[in-house]
């Protein structure tokens, strides 16, 4: 019966069919395996190169991940363009997925591409106490959409790493020394050369504040003591004390409370604001 329904004809091309869907075959899989193997190399490889550079670990997964899939994508469309599917619709429908989905996520996209950033130039790291945004404190975590730190009064704070990687940002911890600048307030009349060397003897009796240059920082300098402004109530000195970073805030509210005892305990005046009153009778 089947032999009335098809002619010669038809069986040739049903064998030219066969044939060349079994080159096809032979094709793809020789493709598939060389692709395979070669998808392991240049994953293999590119995960070298994040160890050899010390990426984080977040972004090292994440980014391995990407290119992986990424590269089995292309594979697929090569394997079914050997069977002579046309590719191009698959294209343009990832595509245009492609679109949809990044017009439906731009913030969050925005704040992926900003954990990268963050992540590969590493403005701050896990440990350092930053300033941004409105908000103070260490970095606990540096997540790829997110960055968590925590402030002095232990807060959680999470904070957007979009904003993070294009705003204004500051690491007190970069730098291995910081100088402490406080300002203090004497009355008019005060003798200032006496005023100078009291302060300088209460920055000589800490061990914390650097007396001078030191070899590994260009920075460091003596403690230094200057008239700054004549204010309405009393003149105004500044006191500019180097320390290391570690010891910033133990110096900051040593220079506040040691000036603040022995300055007037030596009978100096700190002035504050006061207004005079003349009543009239008429």
């Amino acid at each position: 019966m089947i032999e009335k329904i098809l002619s010669p004809e038809t069986y040739a091309l049903l064998g030219q069919w066969a044939l060349g869907f079994c080159k096809n075959a032979l094709v793809a899989f020789i493709v598939y395996i060389v692709g395979s193997w070669l998808i392991k190399w240049v994953v293999k490889l590119f995960t070298k190169v994040l160890e050899r550079n010390k990426v984080e670990p977040t972004l090292y997964s994440f980014l391995t991940s990407i290119v992986n899939v990424v590269l089995w994508l292309l594979l697929i469309i090569v394997l079914v363009s050997i069977f002579g599917i046309e590719t191009s619709s698959f294209i343009a429908l990832f595509a245009s997925a492609g679109v949809a989905i990044g017009m439906a996520m731009s913030g969050t996209l925005q704040n992926f591409a900003g954990g990268v950033m963050i992540l590969l130039f590493k403005p701050y790291k896990v440990g350092d106490y930053i300033e941004a945004q409105g908000y103070a404190g260490t970095v606990k975590a540096i997540q790829i959409f997110n960055t968590i730190i925590r402030t002095v009064d232990a807060q959680t704070i999470i904070i957007p790493n979009g904003g993070l990687s294009t705003g204004s940002l500051k690491n007190y911890s970069t730098e291995k020394y910081r100088r402490v600048d406080l300002d203090f307030q004497f009355a008019y009349g005060t003798d200032l050369d006496k005023v100078k060397e009291a302060i300088h003897e209460i920055q000589r009796q800490n061990p914390l504040i650097l007396q001078g240059p030191v070899d590994d920082s260009d920075v460091v300098a003596a403690p230094w003591i200057g008239l700054t402004k004549l204010a309405d109530s009393g003149v105004v000195v500044n006191t500019r004390t180097w320390c290391k970073g570690s010891d910033y805030w133990t110096v900051y509210f040593y220079m506040n409370e040691t000036v603040y005892q022995q300055l007037k305990e030596r009978g100096f005046m700190f002035p504050f604001n006061r207004m005079d009153v003349n009543i009239i009778n008429k």
